[in-house]
């Protein structure tokens, strides 16, 4: 029988993902940049323009956030790892700083798991980051003597730039779950009720079974109001690599990020025998489980991530994409539902195996395109998420006159971003910007590369369109000058009002650099793409929907196929946002 009456009233917990955060007061033991009487420690918009992430919004971005569940009444927040800019000791003590301040002042309860940049391995990691000193000029601060000798008249050595190891970041954030309190009602590790460190040790193998080493776990359950469970499980898993490398050495290990939930089959079997045996007690018990990793366990692009393969080959979300197997074990585990962050993107995907179904929610970051947070509202028989923007947060002008004073040094203007209202369209402007400097020359094929740079919308259509008659010099895609005739003999069936007009002054960039925005936002994307625009997405979509049409002699077939493939994917983008389960 079950141990207590289910009663109607949902359990709230916020869930923060990627928050990534640097403090720009932080002390890296160097004066930084006077703005407006204040010495900060920023990063230059260069690095930031080509990150995965912005850096110096992220304290305000979280206070933001943080305050936003204090109006919402919610106790619970779960912290799905990467809370640390990089793991560094400074911003590891900037982070409790703000969470303490936080449980002190308004009674947050924080359940953090680590993330692939909060701590690494046995020992941790040397780091190195260049810091603003002006409009012009930068410092290089490091904690690794090596790397300073290299500028030994400027660099700044440090130990507070340094990441620790596993063990070390349970201690340090042993006050926001990580180890037991008096106040749980109940708390656990899949090695029992100790939360010392070396209790929750574990033997991790390479691959050629040559070499083991004795890494921590950092999973725990824990019980902190009656009726509800959290299991926070650490799926940050360390894999030793062939050879014997000294463990002390980062590249003693395979890289975590990239390994995700498919290195724990591998190395932590102990883990779903624990997670079996938590789901098989919570229902005996009536309680209200909710299951949390750092790391997804689905694809959440699906069906057209084969198709992106193609396209790119092995780029970084496809090195990340988890096996079928995962899910399947968890759902064998007894998991229906569990929430990740990682991938800085907002998802929300379905695996079915059995007649049983596990959905997988992704929260997108607190420091990329787009930001926000998730408020699950959960009973024993029933679960709602909500999806939370920050879009609506100010941006610090400050900052935004330096990045412009940068740019327009380097003869770069960023207009868009830095004229932006909200954070939300600062950040789509900045993932618009990183589609076109970054994925561009690095995922995409050189030859298509070149071929989209200065060409437009118009030009794709002749491409797709193209008979032997007609064959502009396709192959290469120059803007040629185009006859009256050209598009009038290939409209678009689906939506006869877009004039040639509209197609040629649409660049093809634009559509590439909002295909990563829908990619990565979903739906949310839909308020900063223009309505013109999505017109003309939606239209070319819809008329070349099917792979179906044979290309002319004359035709360079490798192009031609190229982009009637990400036609594809882009209309797999849309679909995904609006059918935001898939």
């Amino acid at each position: 029988m079950p141990s207590r009456t289910i009663t109607e009233a949902p359990h709230r917990v916020a869930v923060i993902a990627d928050a990534h955060l640097h403090d720009i007061n932080s002390d890296y033991d160097f004066e930084g940049l006077n703005l407006s009487g204040d010495q900060l420690t920023l990063r230059s918009w260069t690095d930031t323009r080509r990150s995965s992430r912005v850096f110096n919004e992220s304290k305000a971005a979280l206070i933001y956030t943080l305050q936003d569940i204090v109006d919402h009444g919610i106790k619970y927040v779960v912290l799905l790892g990467d809370y640390s800019d990089d793991g560094q000791i400074e911003s590891i003590d900037r982070v409790k700083q703000l969470l303490h301040s936080y449980s002190q002042q308004f009674g947050l309860r924080f359940f953090a798991v680590n993330g692939n940049h909060d701590a690494v391995a046995l020992h941790g990691k040397q780091q190195s980051t260049r810091f603003v000193l002006d409009t012009e000029r930068t410092v290089l601060v490091t904690s690794d003597p090596k790397v300073a000798a290299f500028e030994p008249d400027s660099a700044v050595l440090t130990h507070k730039m340094s990441c620790e190891g596993v063990a070390s970041s349970v201690g340090k954030m042993s006050d926001f779950g990580l180890c037991n309190s008096q106040d749980f009602i109940h708390w656990e590790t899949p090695f029992g009720l100790d939360d010392c460190v070396n209790s929750r040790r574990y033997s991790a193998t390479s691959n050629d079974g040559e070499t083991t080493h004795e890494l921590v776990d950092a999973s725990y359950l824990v019980e902190p109001e009656d009726g509800l469970w959290l299991m926070m499980i650490d799926a940050n898993v360390f894999e030793p690599r062939n050879g014997g490398v000294n463990p002390a050495k980062k590249k003693a290990f395979i890289d975590s990020s990239e390994a995700g939930w498919n290195a724990v089959l591998r190395q932590r079997p102990h883990l779903l025998r624990w997670i079996n045996d938590v789901t098989m007690r919570a229902k005996n018990t009536c309680k209200t489980l909710l299951v949390f990793s750092h790391y997804p366990t689905i694809d959440p692009f699906g069906e057209t991530a084969d198709l992106a393969f193609e396209l790119f080959g092995n780029y970084d979300m496809h090195r990340r994409r988890p096996e079928q197997a995962v899910a399947k074990s968890l759902l064998d585990a007894g998991v229906n539902t569990h929430f990740a962050g990682h991938l800085h993107i907002h998802s929300v995907s379905q695996f079915a195996h059995n007649n049983l179904t596990l959905i997988d929610h992704v929260v997108p970051s607190l420091v990329a395109y787009p930001p926000g947070y998730k408020i699950i509202d959960a009973s024993a028989h029933k679960l709602d998420t909500t999806l939370v923007s920050i879009d609506n947060m100010e941006l610090d002008t400050r900052l935004i006159n330096h990045y412009t004073q940068e740019q327009t040094l380097r003869g770069v203007a960023d207009k868009a971003a830095f004229g932006a209202s909200n954070y939300g369209e600062f950040l789509y402007h900045r993932m618009r910007l990183r589609a076109i400097h970054h994925y561009l020359p690095r995922d995409w094929p050189d030859d298509i590369t070149r071929a989209v740079a200065n060409t437009s919308l118009a030009d794709l259509l002749m491409l797709l369109n193209a008979t032997q008659d007609n064959n502009p010099d396709v192959a290469k895609l120059h803007k040629a000058k185009r006859r009256d005739s050209s598009l009038k003999n290939h409209p678009l069936p689906v939506d006869p009002s877009i004039s040639e007009d509209d197609l040629a002054g649409c660049a093809m960039t634009t559509l590439i650099a909002d295909w990563y925005c829908l990619r990565h936002a979903g739906s949310n994307a839909y308020q900063h793409i223009t309505p013109a625009n999505l017109a003309l997405y939606s239209a070319l979509c819809e008329t070349f929907k099917e792979q179906n049409s044979p290309w002319p002699q004359k035709l360079d077939p490798s192009h031609y196929r190229f982009f009637l493939n990400f036609i594809k994917l882009f209309k797999g983008a849309l679909q995904r946002a609006d059918n935001p389960v898939c």
